[in-house]
């Protein structure tokens, strides 16, 4: 499978693209799309999904992984943070891709085994599983190749996950349904009731 990750922002926005398969993860392609701060709010909108839909088009992933926006003290922050990630769905939706979010306890969690670890022992988890040569930088890059792993690492439970829910909601039609459309089961009944 081949995932296109992003984590989110306006300023620095993050992106990885790493294809994992039986014989492990490999890194394909990631970097940052950056946008001036001072720059108004569409353009860097923008730029940012003229970056992710460029990526898509280059390197043909399966599905996007974005980071689930949390909340944060800074209002400011959470809507650019928001706004990133909706222009990152909408590049994804538009190439007929299906979209995977993960919260950043969730990403964490799944490289370092602490859902609470701080971002450098998030990049040296990050450089040491992908077997980078040097730490990538910044921040945002990091992240997004974690969560890039996270998603590939948990992408196979998640699918057998929603198989089994799927298939014990659908209707199965050897079984006869009642007159008000439920299965219809027969029991025994408790000792002393109806003899």
């Amino acid at each position: 499978m081949r995932v296109l990750a992003v984590d989110p922002g306006l300023t620095r926005c993050g992106w990885a693209v790493v294809e994992g398969d039986r014989g492990g993860l490999t890194p394909l392609a990631y970097g940052v799309v950056r946008t001036p701060s001072g720059a108004d709010l569409p353009d860097r909108l923008a730029a940012v999904a003229d970056a992710l839909e460029e990526q898509i088009g280059a390197h043909g992933p399966q599905v996007v992984a974005v980071e689930r926006v949390f909340s944060q003290h800074n209002v400011r922050t959470v809507m650019g943070t928001a706004q990133a990630s909706a222009v990152a769905a909408l590049a994804a939706a538009r190439a007929g891709l299906p979209v995977a979010l993960h919260t950043p306890s969730e990403v964490k969690a799944a490289i370092t085994g602490n859902g609470r670890a701080d971002k450098a022992q998030v990049t040296t988890m990050v450089t040491r599983i992908l077997k980078l040569p040097t730490a990538p930088k910044p921040a945002d890059v990091a992240d997004a190749l974690a969560l890039a792993v996270c998603h590939l690492w948990r992408a196979p439970t998640q699918a057998r996950l929603a198989a089994a829910a799927a298939a014990r909601t659908t209707p199965d039609p050897t079984r006869s349904a009642g007159a008000w459309g439920g299965t219809l089961r027969l029991t025994r009944a408790p000792r002393g009731v109806g003899r």
